[in-house]
């Protein structure tokens, strides 16, 4: 499935990188490219923000070394800042690089879109996974 789908053309909604509903990621921040807590992917996501995460501080470093500073608060558009231990739907193509540096933040699996597997690799992901052993 291509992230350039129309949503309506996933008839089961979205899935996870099991194949199964897609769990919500977190409603405290709330999260989510539509801020409905959902990891879910759609067309007007050009960003991709398909992988549930739980930030670490080391992740929060790489993310403002990128240009993307995910702690500070930004009241204007909503943003509460996130500290470690939040989860957050991050682009999966930065939850790739991050992995690929050594940083990347651990990852919720159920939670996680299966278009997140167009960028990153299934076993990367397993490897971070805070929901299976």
């Amino acid at each position: 499935m291509a992230f350039d789908s129309a949503p309506d053309e996933r008839p089961d909604g979205p899935r996870n990188v099991f194949g199964e509903p897609l769990a919500d990621c977190s409603h405290n921040p709330k999260t989510g490219f539509f801020r409905d807590g959902c990891c879910r992917g759609d067309v007007r996501d050009i960003g991709r923000h398909v992988v549930c995460v739980r930030v670490t501080e080391a992740f929060l470093t790489f993310s403002a070394g990128r240009g993307n500073d995910l702690s500070t608060p930004r009241p204007e558009f909503g943003f509460p800042g996130l500290k470690p231990g939040d989860q957050w739907c991050l682009c999966a193509a930065r939850w790739q690089e991050a992995f690929d540096a050594g940083c990347a933040p651990r990852v919720v699996l159920a939670a996680t879109d299966m278009l997140a597997l167009q960028t990153c690799r299934l076993v990367d992901l397993k490897s971070l996974a805070v929901d299976i052993s």
